[in-house]
């Protein structure tokens, strides 16, 4: 067993406990569509809000959901209100629907079928009023922040983290209609939060209420099944349960998301040592790379372009060539049954697609694949 630790470097402290989290492998987005047949129709639309916004000129910082899987239970308030939420470390923001959340004008109520956070419920509950929103696109999610109790879980002994600041969304992008998720808990670091709100994780570190300023992350591979057990989170301590010996500690470039360097990539006759500037992101089941490496990759692993999946499509049997990435002094392969990944009705994809950044940030995501084997 492997590990690579996502951390806090946070010293001088005194901390108390380790909590451990649950989480359930769910349905992504991108299958749910692509099995009601209306895939193709939702790229478009996505693909016409990106040019479009690209064109504008005005950078954002930008989070695509399409492929969230993994996702956790977290409570707010007193008695806890329950949520589903993806347990996200390429955002900072906790926000889920609020009792007011609707469609307002438009057709399309994408709170319809989610929980919502009722504050007159809450006997912990602060009125902040303040008003937010993240862009998500073009499409916004928006509402006022609140004060109240956060549980990384739904029991008394898991993490509870009084007087955190939260979003209580009136109003959530249209993309989100369709996925399992009632709402998002960031873990980056605060600089990347939206209004410069504390993340709840962080809150957490300052109260001194877990033992290490850290978290550890370990994803079962469950192949093509669905909700069912995926993994667990486990703050304030490395994970000796499931994870091995650490191999490396990996300076970050930047202290926003876990952004670090990633000085070379190969599989199979392809190599490319140019060096790109990558993030680890729980809540990306694909890896995004630029979309001239993808397609090398696929090329040599044999796999061939579907434009209806806007992926590249191999056959689920196949064994290739371990993903050669190399971080620091280390290379990390990742194998074919983290590189192969059921689609739907027997099709499977190389676990990559184009990473589409708009020439801001990042240029890769090592998401559920990397996190899977390491």
């Amino acid at each position: 067993m492997r590990t690579i630790v996502v951390f806090f470097a946070l010293l001088g402290l005194s901390f108390s406990q380790v909590f451990r989290m649950n989480l359930r492998k769910r349905d992504s987005l991108r299958k749910v569509l692509v099995r009601s047949g209306q895939w193709e129709e939702y790229m478009l639309a996505r693909n016409k809000e990106r040019a479009s916004f690209a064109v504008g000129g005005f950078p954002q910082k930008v989070n695509d959901y399409s492929d969230a899987e993994y996702v956790g239970n977290i409570t707010i308030g007193t008695p806890g209100q329950a949520f589903e939420v993806i347990l996200d470390t390429s955002s900072a923001n906790l926000w889920v629907p609020d009792a007011k959340c609707s469609g307002f004008i438009s057709s399309i109520d994408a709170c319809e079928k989610k929980h919502k956070f009722d504050q007159k419920q809450s006997s912990t509950y602060v009125r902040n009023g303040k008003s937010w929103n993240i862009t998500y696109g073009k499409e916004t999610t928006k509402g006022t922040l609140g004060n109240d109790t956060v549980r990384f879980g739904t029991d008394d002994k898991d993490l509870t983290v009084p007087k955190c600041v939260f979003g209580q969304a009136t109003s959530i992008a249209h993309s989100f209609k369709s996925d399992v998720i009632d709402g998002i808990l960031g873990l980056a670091f605060q600089s990347l939060a939206v209004d410069n709100v504390k993340p709840p994780f962080i809150e957490a570190i300052d109260q001194k209420l877990v033992k290490q300023p850290l978290f550890t992350v370990w994803l079962e591979h469950e192949g093509d099944k669905q909700n069912v057990p995926g993994g667990i989170y486990t703050y304030g301590a490395i994970d000796t349960s499931n994870c091995g010996a650490v191999i490396a500690y990996q300076p970050l470039s930047s202290a926003t998301y876990y952004q670090f360097k990633l000085s070379a990539v190969a599989l199979g006759d392809y190599s490319n040592s140019r060096g790109w500037e990558v993030i680890s992101d729980t809540s990306t089941s694909l890896i995004g790379a630029p979309s001239e490496i993808v397609e090398k990759v696929a090329m040599a692993a044999g796999a061939k372009f579907d434009i209806s999946l806007d992926l590249y499509t191999i056959a689920c049997n196949a064994h290739i060539s371990d993903l050669k990435l190399t971080i620091g002094s280390n290379t990390y392969g990742i194998d074919y049954e983290n590189m192969v990944v059921p689609i739907d009705n027997g099709k499977c994809a190389i676990a990559m697609e184009p990473y589409r950044g708009g020439g801001f940030g990042p240029t890769w995501v090592l998401g559920d694949p990397f996190i899977r084997q390491y």
